[in-house]
Parts: C-alpha cells; structure tokens; sequence
C-alpha cells in the first residue's frame, strides 16, 4: 500500500494536463492513494515501531502508519567547503553557482555543470554539458546550453516523456504553434499490447514543420521520443517524418500519423482546386 503527499494540487505541474491526467489515473487504479494540497505537521514512532504521519490536506487533518518513508523533495545544490568564495565564484539562493551560457563561473577561469548550476537537474543533462564545459574550457570554443534540445522522461508506467515547448510554454514566449495529438488507441500495435492509454503530441512552428516541443505518454515513451529529440537536433521537420517509413506494427507509428496530420493541412482549398483541376484534365 502506498500513499503519496503532495503540497501541490496537482502531480507533475510541468507537464500538460491531460498528460499528467493519464499517469494519475494509472496510479490510482494501481491502488495508490493520492493526498493532494497538504501539509506535513510531524512523524513520530508508535509504541510498535510504526512511523506516525500526521498532515493536514483540504478534507481535514489526518495521520497514518507507515513502514517506510520516501522523501522526494528535490535537489539542492552542495557548495559548502569548496572554497568559492576565495575563488570568486558567485552563487545565487534558490539557483545555485552562477554560470553565463558558456557554463562560465564568475572566475572565468572556472566552469560549472550539473545541478550546482542548471534548471534541468538531470544525468543526461550534466553528461550534454560537461561536453560543452570541456569544449569550451580547453579548446576555445562557444559552445552554449542554451543551444542543448534536452529531453526528459518520468518514469511511470505509462512513462511521461517530454522535449522542447509545451502548448503553454509557447504561450508564454509568444511562439505562435500548430498542434498534432495522436491517441494510443488509434496505434495498432498499442492496442495489440493492451497499452492503449495515452497520445502522441507534437507542436510545430505555425505554419511550418519545424518542430517546437513535444509530449508523449505511453509505457515507453522515453524510448519513443528519442526520435522527436534527435529530428529536432538536425532540424528535420515533420514533413521529413512523414516521408520516413516505419516498421509495422510498432508504437512509433503514433509519431508518423502526427507527422501525417501536418501533411493533410498542406492541402488547401486552394491545393485541392488546383488537383481536381489537374486530375479532370487527365481524365
């Protein structure tokens, strides 16, 4: 039996919400059991050995016993006794080490990766930019994070994988995007595996076929948006995706049938009349 606390309303608030909504369902019918909106006020032992949580969440205050207690709050960043400050390296409350796009410290002779410094506090994001440290540190290069298309994953079952700008992000930037979603439960091969609970969900530049962000949830989604992620690397657009052939049947497909979503807006009224036009000729 397990409980999850949130101080939250809501889990994964990075990500969108009928993504989110489908990893909650998951969990729940798992038999997990949600608290939302509460707060911890203390863990005691119990004449048994039993820890004691007491909260307060928004139907009232509560306690359980539990046996084990996982806390996940976070990463914070360790700069005690390095001496930075003798360095002069700058370090920021809430932020961590100070680093400009070229993962220069303060003292520009020191560089700084991972998450004593950066906003995605992820391995593969450490393992990208100790690349760019390295180029730039050593070799006299200009390499910037801000340059990196990072991907991440949640690995729930169905997992969360995401890349680039969500809708709301774009919002937020003022990039204007078109929107392709594809369900799981129009994929063959997730329907054969009986995994036909989630989507496809790739955003483009408006008007074109360069890809801005995507989100997929399904039980492997992180293997999935690999090909998302690499695509918008070398700058190939959805068009270019929709012209690639996939192996049938495989759950990818869903990322075919987004890309093929593009193509059709293609055909304008405009485009169409100009066919019939053509076609009426030929006959």
């Amino acid at each position: 039996a397990v409980t999850i606390f949130e101080v939250g309303a809501h889990l994964l608030e990075r990500e969108d919400a009928d993504a989110a909504a489908i990893v909650l369902r998951a969990l729940v019918q798992d038999g997990v059991r949600l608290v939302l909106g509460c707060k911890i006020g203390s863990v005691a032992r119990d004449a048994s050995g039993g820890r004691v949580v007491h909260y307060e969440s928004p139907d009232g205050a509560g306690s359980i016993v539990v046996d084990e207690i996982i806390v996940a709050a976070g990463r914070a960043p360790n700069v005690e006794d390095v001496g930075r400050e003798a360095a002069g390296v700058a370090f920021q409350a809430g932020r961590g080490i100070q680093v400009d796009d070229h993962l220069r410290t303060t003292n520009p002779r020191i560089f700084a990766v991972g998450d004593c410094c950066m906003a995605w506090k992820f391995t593969h994001a450490a393992d990208a930019a100790a690349k760019i440290a390295v180029q730039n540190a050593l070799f006299f290069g200009r390499k910037k994070l801000s340059a990196l298309v990072m991907p991440w994953c949640t690995y729930t079952d169905p997992e969360l994988a995401h890349v680039g700008l969500s809708a709301r992000e774009a919002a937020e930037r003022g990039v204007e995007v078109d929107t392709y979603t594809v369900g799981l439960e129009h994929v063959d091969r997730a329907i054969c595996d009986g995994e036909d609970e989630g989507f496809v969900r790739i955003h483009a530049r408006k008007g074109t076929d360069r890809i801005a962000g995507a989100t997929i949830v399904a039980s492997h989604a992180g293997e999935m948006l690999n090909l998302v992620t690499a695509a918008m690397t070398a700058g190939i657009g959805m068009g270019r995706l929709a012209g690639t052939i996939f192996p049938y049947p495989t759950q990818s497909d869903a990322i075919k049938a987004a890309s093929n979503q593009y193509m059709r807006t293609r055909l304008t009224p405009g485009v169409k009349r100009l066919f019939e036009t053509f076609l009426r000729w030929r006959r």
